[in-house]
């Protein structure tokens, strides 16, 4: 009997946890791969993240998704990173989605598990460089990689790939006012018109006819969602918004940075980009729909 506790976490036997693995209460671990597994499983690793869901059998798990006809196989470029690893989390634990390539340059040739222990029970192909990567039998693509560096990626990849691309190279429609504030010109202008914004709550049917998302930023996302449905409905003044917004420092990604250090930002905050951030103009340019001024982002 297993007694569920709360969302993710699960109690049970010992000797039933052990046969989920198929193992019995005499199996020793001690410096095997299953002891490691186990060992991530129950949160005992300190490395990266904690485990977000009870283990499971994974025999099992495979059986009982959906048909192997309505499977979505899918890509993602950037596995590696914070961002990458996290759409994996999500589409390896979903019945429809099967994450069929993963690419990371630094990486290629390791498990994503070495990486991100907590992943480490998950049936998934080890990482590879991009351009080794095998899209014949990929039907969608998350792209994952750091702006400048999409652009070129994205226009490359089979025309009949849908493509989601969570960097900031196809937000901005206006080619100009990318390269203002991306410091570098595009690559690909040609995909801009083709690209869709993909916050959902506003262009749903948008989104679901697109071939190419462009996945709204963190800051972008948490101001228009409230903002938009009260400037539609004529509930707030429209002149001098103030946004106050804070992010977690794992936005900023893996990257080594002084900055991001524990023992800098530990217990604080760290103003950065004020009055002039670059999230600031996608919000200032959905806004102006509604006739509304941004005073501060």
């Amino acid at each position: 009997m297993a007694i569920s506790l709360q969302a993710g976490m699960v109690v049970m036997p010992r000797s039933t946890f052990l046969q989920g693995y198929g193992l019995s209460n005499k199996s020793s671990f001690s410096g095997s791969a299953v002891g490691s597994e186990l060992l991530a499983s129950c949160g005992g690793s300190k490395t990266r993240m904690t485990v977000t869901s009870a283990p499971k059998n994974r025999a099992a798990v495979k059986s009982s998704k959906s048909d192997e006809s309505e499977t979505v196989r899918v890509g993602v470029l950037g596995a590696s990173g914070y961002t990458g690893s996290e759409i994996i989390r999500l589409l390896a634990t979903h019945p429809v989605f099967k994450v069929s390539v993963m690419t990371a340059d630094r990486k290629a040739g390791q498990s994503l598990g070495s990486v991100f222990p907590h992943l480490i029970t998950q049936d998934l192909p080890n990482m590879v460089a991009v351009k080794d990567a095998d899209f014949s039998n990929v039907d969608a693509v998350f792209c994952c990689l750091p702006h400048g560096t999409t652009q070129e990626i994205i226009a490359a990849l089979p025309k009949d790939l849908k493509v989601v691309d969570l960097s900031a190279d196809f937000r901005l429609r206006n080619t100009d006012t990318y390269e203002e504030w991306y410091n570098g010109p595009h690559r690909a202008p040609e995909l801009q018109t083709e690209a869709v914004y993909g916050l959902t709550e506003i262009y749903r049917e948008e989104v679901r006819a697109a071939r190419l998302v462009a996945n709204p930023g963190c800051y972008p996302t948490s101001i228009q969602l409230p903002l938009i449905p009260l400037l539609k409905a004529g509930l707030i003044e429209k002149d001098n918004i103030i946004i106050n917004a804070n992010s977690g420092v794992s936005g900023a990604g893996r990257s080594a940075k002084e900055a991001n250090l524990y023992t800098e930002i530990c217990e604080g905050i760290h103003p950065y980009g004020i009055t002039r951030h670059r999230h600031g103009k996608v919000p200032s340019a959905f806004t102006c729909c509604w006739k509304a001024s941004i005073l501060n982002c």
